[in-house]
C-alpha cells in the first residue's frame, strides 16, 4: 500500500499551467529566486507515476522545453536530486540508482543493490537492464562483475543531461567478495519464475540442502545457496523455508544471523529478507539512514522515491516497530525546509492514511511493458477515478485532450 494522497481528480491542463506559473522568474544566475517550490511539490508530490509522465510530456509539447531541466534550474541540492528521481521512469530511476551505488561500492552499497534487485520481478529487471545499457552503453552485468568497470557519461545526453551536471571524482571502488558478485549476477539475470505453483518435493529437498550447507556436509556451499535463492519463485522459497523450520527447529535466517556469519551470509540474509519481509528490510534501511550517526540522505531519498507508491504504508509500520518513533517524526527532526516538506508529502499523513479514500493503493507494478513504438499500453483499469490503483489507468474523456 502506497502513501500518496491524491486529489479528487487529475487535470493535466491545470497542472501544466500551475507548474509554468510556479517557475516564473527562473533565469540565469537568478535561478530559483522566483520559483514557488511548495506549489511544485504539491502538484508533483500528489500525482501517480503515470500522471507525472503525462505532465512531463505535455509540458514539453506545449511549452517547448523539458520539465526535468526546468526542475533542475528551480531546485538545488538534496531536494533537486529527490524531485528529479521522483519524476523519472521507474526503470531509468533504478538504473541510475544502481549506477551510483556501484560507483560508491562497499557493504552498504551492496546491501542497497540487493534490495533494489530482489524487490523487482523478472520483467522489471529486464527493463532496468535495457535502461542501463541505453544510458551507459554498458551492461549491468559487466559493471557488477568488473569486466567493464569504467563509469561513463550518459550516452543519450539530450534526454538525461538534466540529471547531474557535474559529478565528484570517483574514488577507487572497494573490492567485493567473489561470492557476493556471483549472488548479484544471479539476481540480475532475472531467472526467477513468477508462477505461484509449489513443488513440495523440490522444497523439501532444498530445505535438506540448506541444512547440509550449514552443517558442512555439502561441498560448493555458496553455489548451492545461490542456485536455490536465485532460481526459485517466492512461493517455492517460502515452502522451502517452512520445511526447514519444521525439520530443524529454527528459522533459516537464524543460521544466517549467527555471530560468526561472514559477508556472504549477511548478503544472503538481506536477500531472504527482501523476499519474505521487504517492508522490514526497507524499514531497517530507513532506521540506518535516520540514525544517531547522522542522516544518510542518499539512502533516505532512494527508499522513499522507489517505495512511496508501492508499500510505504507497511514500511512505516515496520519502522515504528523498529525505532519506536514514527517515520514522519524522524524525517521532520532530521531534515529541513522544502526538502523535508517534499519527503513528508511522499510518505503521507501521520495517521498512515489507512482510512483515507484518497490514499494511493499503488499495488500495481511500477513498470509498464513497452510497445514497439515505445509507448506504454493502457489496459482497462479497475481503479477509482483518481487513478491510484493501477498505473495502467486510462485517462477519462476530460483528460484525453490537451488544449491551452
Amino acid at each position: 500500500m502506497g502513501t500518496l494522497t491524491l486529489p479528487p481528480y487529475f487535470n493535466l491542463q491545470e497542472d501544466c499551467k500551475d507548474l509554468r506559473s510556479s517557475f516564473k522568474g527562473i533565469k540565469g544566475i537568478n535561478a530559483g529566486l522566483g520559483c514557488n517550490e511548495k506549489k511544485v511539490i504539491e502538484i508533483l508530490g500528489r500525482r501517480t507515476q503515470a500522471q507525472r509522465l503525462e505532465i512531463a510530456q505535455a509540458y514539453q509539447t506545449v511549452y517547448g522545453e523539458s520539465l526535468h531541466k526546468r526542475l533542475k534550474s528551480a531546485f538545488s541540492g538534496k531536494l533537486e536530486k529527490c524531485i528529479l528521481l521522483w519524476m523519472m521512469d521507474s526503470a531509468e530511476r533504478d538504473a541510475i540508482l544502481m549506477y551510483e551505488l556501484m560507483k560508491v561500492g562497499g557493504k552498504k552499497a551492496d546491501r542497497a543493490l540487493i534490495g533494489l534487485v530482489c524487490t523487482r520481478n523478472s520483467a522489471q529487471i529486464y527493463l532496468i537492464k535495457q535502461a542501463y545499457y541505453t544510458m551507459f552503453n554498458q551492461t549491468l552485468e559487466n559493471h557488477i562483475d568488473g569486466t567493464d568497470s569504467t563509469f561513463v557519461e550518459f550516452q543519450t545526453k539530450k534526454k538525461w543531461v538534466f540529471w547531474r551536471a557535474s559529478e565528484p571524482k570517483v574514488k577507487e571502488v572497494p573490492k567485493r567478495l567473489v561470492s557476493i558478485t556471483k549472488l548479484l549476477l544471479a539476481l540480475v539475470r532475472g531467472n526467477r519464475p513468477e508462477n505461484v505453483a509449489v513443488d513440495r518435493h523440490i522444497a523439501l529437498n532444498d530445505a535438506h540442502q540448506l541444512n547440509k550447507v550449514f552443517t558442512g556436509k555439502l561441498a560448493g556451499d555458496e553455489d548451492t545457496l545461490i542456485r536455490i535463492f536465485c532460481t526459485r519463485s517466492a512461493q517455492q522459497l517460502t515452502a522451502t523455508l517452512n520445511y526447514y523450520h519444521q525439520h530443524y527447529g529454527h528459522d533459516f535466517e537464524q543460521s544466517l544471523g549467527r555471530e560468526n556469519a561472514g559477508e556472504f551470509e549477511q548478503a544472503l540474509r538481506y536477500t531472504v529478507m527482501c523476499f519474505r519481509q521487504p517492508a522490514k528490510f526497507y524499514a531497517e534501511e530507513l532506521c540506518a539512514a535516520l540514525g544517531v550517526a547522522g542522516t544518510d540522505d542518499d539512502a533516505l531519498i532512494r527508499v522513499i522515491t522507489t517505495r512511496a507508491e508501492l508499500d510505504m504504508q507497511y514500511i512505516k509500520l515496520e519502522f515504528t516497530n523498529e525505532s519506536k518513533r514514527t517515520l514522519e517524526e524522524m524525517i521532520a527532526n532530521d531534515t529541513t525546509g522544502n526538502y523535508r516538506y517534499f519527503l513528508l508529502t511522499l510518505v503521507g499523513p501521520g495517521d498512515l492514511g489507512l482510512n483515507s479514500p484518497r490514499t494511493s493503493n499503488a499495488s500495481a507494478s511500477f513498470y509498464s511493458p513497452r510497445t514497439s513504438n515505445g509507448s506504454a499500453p493502457r489496459p482497462p483499469s479497475t481503479g477509482s477515478q483518481n487513478g491510484s490503483v493501477s498505473y495502467y489507468s486510462p485517462r477519462s474523456s476530460t483528460q484525453g485532450s490537451f488544449q491551452m
